[in-house]
């Protein structure tokens, strides 16, 4: 089958944390394409259900113009490493997502398929292995999902965001390996703390003076990534009065753990000094920008694009039973390189979070943590450095 040099295809969804990263490929690659006055349009295939079509479909790039041309929906099922009944009824689903992932790349012909991970992305990957399409994947977080384990064996080369993660894997694989970081999108390089503040309504900096150096008090920004985190939402609303006296709170509370009534009540009692939010995604790195500390999950996407402007952090990963423990590894991976402050499992409470929280206004304690951040990413861009290899390997 001939391959259509004009067009990539990425695949990849689920959460969030599955798409921005390879959007930030995307526009890198496309970038990359301009200089060399080439053409070129991308395809993403993701999740029929879900967040997926809506993120894809208003990513845009540098200069406004869409990240991705055309988003294609397949059907999905999930990949548990547990005994449960959807597992039956979920084999169907992944199947058809194959057939319907086939019949799209036969006809579309991509030169090349990057995969970004979650359980949507092993379909098409199979898919393009059948038609010899060239597949790369990329592992953000510490351990390899089960996902990318699968993909991998599809797999050109795959990528990954710490070299400990390409240690742990045999001779032979290690040859497939680039360690390339974790890919962030590009707005987040030219985030602007004044925009950020004034989305807030917290106005601008003066004189590239912050707003704790003004005598402010500090901006903690709250996260629990696209659908939001109940734990982290429950220590802040039980913790509101502490926290609104020492600092600004912007809450992310997320599109599905959230309560607008409640949220409604605690913006009118507090005033200016708790903003909630839903949602963030357009201004968000602005926000951050803005931020003088994150209070956050551990997901590899959040930690990143938070590494990225040097912000000092207070992780509490998702652990348990429901989870593989990636947000485990990656907190403690940034604590080790005296990149972030954690808190996991029971150790996530009320007196803790303070405790942690109250290290954190001291201004030397937050320049350490950014200088360790610094020292951690280093200075080149992931997502430039995945976008120019598979260019140069396939386009």
């Amino acid at each position: 089958m001939k391959l259509n040099k004009n067009l990539v295809a990425f695949t990849g969804g689920g959460t969030g944390g599955h798409i921005y990263p390879g959007l930030a490929v995307a526009d890198e690659i496309k970038k990359i394409a301009e200089k060399n006055h080439k053409e070129l349009s991308i395809i993403w295939l993701g999740c029929s259900k879900g967040m997926d079509k809506k993120i894809v479909e208003t990513a845009c790039g540098e200069g406004g113009k869409p990240s991705v041309e055309r988003f294609y929906g397949i059907p999905s099922g999930k990949l548990r490493r547990y005994f449960s009944l959807k597992n039956f009824s979920d084999l169907f689903r992944i199947f058809a997502g194959f057939v319907s992932a086939f019949f799209i790349l036969k006809k579309k012909r991509p030169c090349v398929l990057f995969s970004k991970g979650g359980f949507v992305s092993v379909p098409p990957c199979i898919a393009a292995r059948l038609l010899g399409i060239p597949v790369y994947t990329h592992e953000c977080d510490f351990t390899l999902g089960l996902a990318n384990r699968i993909n991998f064996k599809s797999a050109k080369k795959m990528f990954l965001s710490y070299e400990e993660t390409k240690n742990r894997l045999s001779a032979a694989d290690q040859e497939r390996v680039i360690v390339s970081g974790n890919p962030v999108r590009p707005v987040f390089y030219t985030a602007d703390a004044a925009r950020g503040r004034e989305f807030l309504g917290l106005g601008g900096e003066q004189d590239g003076i912050s707003a704790v150096e003004a005598g402010n008090k500090p901006l903690l920004l709250v996260l629990g990534g696209s659908s939001g985190a109940r734990q982290i939402n429950n220590l802040v609303f039980d913790n509101l009065d502490w926290l609104c006296q020492h600092f600004t709170v912007v809450h992310q509370t997320g599109l599905l753990n959230n309560d607008q009534n409640r949220e409604g009540e605690l913006k009118e009692k507090y005033g200016a000094s708790y903003r909630p939010y839903q949602f963030i995604y357009e201004q968000m790195p602005d926000v951050l920008a803005a931020s003088d500390l994150v209070l956050s999950r551990a997901g590899a996407n959040s930690i990143w694009e938070a590494a990225v402007l040097l912000k000092p952090m207070l992780l509490i990963p998702l652990c348990g039973s429901g989870t593989r423990g990636d947000q485990v590894d990656n907190a403690r991976f940034f604590e080790e390189n005296k990149s972030a402050l954690v808190l996991i499992g029971q150790d996530a409470t009320s007196e803790n979070m303070k405790q942690e929280l109250t290290k954190l206004l001291d201004l030397n304690t937050r320049k350490n943590l950014s200088e360790g951040l610094k020292k951690l990413i280093g200075s080149q861009k992931p997502a430039q450095k995945i976008a120019e290899i598979i260019y140069e390997e396939t386009l």
